[in-house]
């Protein structure tokens, strides 16, 4: 289905962001929020969001490690954010804390954001805001999930799940890619973009994503031949680009070149060109006013019908639809005498 059209934060004020810290959490979780979320962004010159990490008792908490963090605000400030974080629960296995269940239904009831990394869904669960909605968790907590919460329609396949008001992520690293998308949301692809390029992770991964592949891509192949051709090819997208000529860049024929960039990243080089192509269309579909025809051309798909192909397989919305709901509200003039 095509995502549904959010309006953004307003644009006179910061938008609030809680997460909560519970006791013996492994800080991780809380530092992607806090990274995403807490940090002053000036050069971008939007009211950014003001996070506040909050515990069900005000003071220490006491995390993996031996060490503690300290926070003077409780549920209360926790339950008042434009959006509401639980980055995962002390215990799998026990039912949340009613403090912690009454304070996300009163967000809820507000009109709040709920999101939860990993564990955090069954807290969310507890409070019965996952009841009748497909929600995911890492997938190691996938059955029981399923077992302590049968009206959860769990799918431990995919990386995040975006239901609106309600947003669920896997393991840790996809609670990342669950905060970028956020900030997609929010604030659009090229801000967005510029938070992951200072993380040095992917501007976008699509939430449908598995959690978990037999050769996943390193963020830098360790072969140098097989990053130069990649980077080249980053900087060719509109160009006609073939194995062979990817090949020549990496001095090897195309046979030895099919072989080592498999190894490297566990997909074939067409399967990636397709991927980059369709990443490079996003910023395009949101900030300008090309046509769908020129956006095609202008990343390297031979016609619109095949860039509307392999949009929807990526996407699993068509450009059409992703436009009309990420677009932000002033694009670039298109150029073209139409933009559709």
């Amino acid at each position: 289905m095509p995502p549904e059209v959010r309006p953004g934060p307003a644009a006179d004020r910061r938008p609030t962001v809680s997460v909560l810290a519970y006791e013996g959490m492994s800080v991780f979780e809380t530092g992607i929020v806090t990274e995403v979320f807490g940090l002053a962004r000036p050069e971008f010159d939007v009211p950014w969001y003001e996070l506040t990490v909050c515990a069900e008792r005000p003071g220490p908490v006491g995390v993996v490690g031996g060490a503690s963090l300290y926070t003077p605000h409780g549920l209360d400030a926790f339950a008042e954010a434009d959006t509401v974080i639980v980055p995962g629960v002390p215990d799998v296995t026990a039912a949340a804390s009613p403090g912690v269940v009454a304070a996300l239904r009163r967000a809820h009831r507000r009109g709040a954001r709920i999101m939860s990394i990993c564990s955090g869904a069954f807290a969310l669960a507890g409070a019965g805001l996952l009841d009748d909605r497909a929600a995911t968790t890492h997938w190691r907590y996938a059955d029981l999930l399923r077992r302590r919460y049968p009206a959860v329609r769990v799918d431990p396949r995919v990386l995040y799940i975006d239901d609106g008001d309600v947003l669920t992520s896997a393991g840790s690293a996809a609670g990342l890619d669950l905060c970028l998308h956020v900030v997609r949301l929010d604030f659009g692809a090229a801000i967005a973009g510029a938070v992951a390029r200072r993380l040095v992770v992917q501007p976008h991964r699509d939430g449908g994503q598995a959690q978990f592949i037999e050769a996943p891509m390193p963020a830098a192949p360790d072969d140098d031949r097989v990053a130069r051709s990649m980077a080249w090819a980053l900087e060719h997208l509109a160009a006609p680009l073939s194995v062979e000529a990817l090949a020549r860049q990496a001095h090897m024929s195309a046979r030895t070149y099919l072989r080592h960039f498999a190894r490297c990243t566990g997909t074939t080089p067409i399967r990636w060109l397709i991927t980059q192509r369709v990443r490079a269309s996003l910023v395009l579909l949101e900030t300008t006013g090309m046509t769908v025809e020129r956006i095609a051309r202008s990343t390297g798909f031979d016609t619109p019908v095949t860039y509307r192909h392999h949009f929807t397989r990526t996407m699993r919305t068509s450009p059409s639809a992703y436009r009309r709901a990420f677009q932000t509200g002033h694009p670039e003039p298109s150029g073209d005498p139409t933009s559709g």
